[in-house]
């Protein structure tokens, strides 16, 4: 069956333009039934893609027959998203608040049905059937999932939810004011050195890379920190690789660097800064030197800082993780991190089609455990609670 489709193919080519030819290629598979589209591409050498835009264009297309147009490469159909880029705008702010799922996945999925999201956006002023948001979704990176239980944790708090909405309009009112919005985190510690790193690469037959069998710290080359600041609106990122502990300090001092580096300058007019975080770790809400850090930090570039904590199981759910880190890992899948100049060279590198750049720099200051704040050190923070749980949102003002 191959050599007939091949030999076919081969006969016609010749005589076939871009559109002939994805067409012919679509009937053949058609006609073959199920598992057509892999033969015909098996046989012939043309990509998957090619071949299953043809058969959407025989079973869709109504007007097939009456066009003559002829498709030059790289032509096409807009897409919905280019098309209407208001109407999009609109939909990704109805599905902000309720986005879920594995956030370590460009893959994102809400719980709202597209009907739903039709009524929400006619409130808005947009006419939009259900089918075109569902092409619209899909062309966005959604999918429409069932419900499903999942765990988070030991415990949900019962304001989990509240506590998303609010850090949400809170971010959206001090980007309607131009002000910085971050998102800050931990990245998963690595060790440096000729370790396997999961993920594949391409690489010749048979000569796969070579790493160590085990995975056990080399004392001379020890681990790394990345801790990364995600700047929401401006989609850019900050990463600074540390050498010792992950503390408050080291959390903060990254911080400090991206404004210098970064956010002074594309904020020059900043009153204040807002801040989301986990709930734990260096940047935990219990944390005093964490809180401290930050009161230095303001007094100094002189902004008032807004924190707003992730409820208890919620980390994943961070910007960062799924719009920084998760690009991260997959920029260096399968290649060993064998030193702190390749880290560093493979996260300055990470960057997406949305337009992602990331700058990245080493700290080797040292960062030492166990620094205690006492209760008269935390008396002279100027910290505001908010009324919503201000152990998870308060306000830093300079002093």
């Amino acid at each position: 069956m191959d050599n007939l489709i091949a030999k076919k193919y081969e006969l016609l080519e010749p005589y076939l333009d871009e559109k002939l030819k994805r067409l012919v290629l679509a009937a053949e598979a058609i006609s073959l039934g199920h598992g057509g589209i892999s033969e015909v591409c098996r046989s012939t050498g043309v990509s998957r893609t090619t071949i299953t835009a043809g058969c959407d264009e025989l079973l869709k297309t109504t007007d097939l027959l009456n066009s003559s147009r002829i498709r030059k490469d790289g032509g096409g159909r807009k897409g919905i998203i280019e098309k209407n880029p208001e109407i999009a705008g609109a939909l990704e702010s109805l599905l902000e608040p309720y986005t879920r799922g594995d956030p370590e996945s460009p893959l994102k999925w809400s719980a709202r049905s597209t009907r739903n999201l039709s009524g929400a956006l006619l409130e808005k002023g947009y006419i939009v059937s259900h089918v075109t948001i569902a092409d619209m979704l899909d062309e966005m990176g959604y999918s429409l999932q069932a419900n499903k239980k999942t765990v988070e944790g030991s415990n949900t708090h019962p304001d989990r939810n509240a506590q998303f909405e609010y850090i949400n309009e809170k971010a959206k009112a001090f980007q309607n004011e131009n002000q910085p919005v971050i998102s800050v985190d931990t990245k998963k510690k690595e060790l440096i050195g000729n370790f396997k790193n999961n993920g594949k690469e391409y690489m010749p037959k048979g000569k796969p890379e070579e790493v160590l069998v085990h995975d056990f710290e080399i004392k001379e080359l020890g681990k790394a920190n990345p801790y990364g600041i995600y700047d929401v609106a401006g989609n850019v990122g900050w990463v600074s690789v540390g050498t010792d502990n992950d503390t408050s300090q080291f959390a903060v001092e990254s911080i400090r660097r991206w404004f210098f580096m970064m956010g002074k300058e594309r904020y020059p007019d900043a009153k204040s800064l807002f801040i989301t975080a986990d709930g734990g770790g260096s940047n935990g809400y219990r944390g005093r030197l964490w809180k401290t850090e930050l009161q230095k930090l303001s007094d100094e570039i002189g902004l008032a800082i807004t924190v707003a904590h992730f409820p208890p199981g919620t980390s994943k759910w961070n910007k960062i993780e799924h719009r920084l880190f998760s690009y991260i890992t997959q920029n260096w899948r399968g290649k060993p991190l064998i030193s702190i100049e390749v880290i560093i060279s493979l996260i300055a590198s990470t960057k997406t089609q949305q337009g992602l750049k990331v700058s990245c720099a080493i700290d080797t200051s040292e960062y030492p455990k166990g620094i205690k704040i006492s209760d008269e050190e935390m008396d002279e923070l100027k910290i505001i609670k908010n009324e919503f749980h201000g152990e998870w949102n308060y306000t830093i003002q300079p002093r």
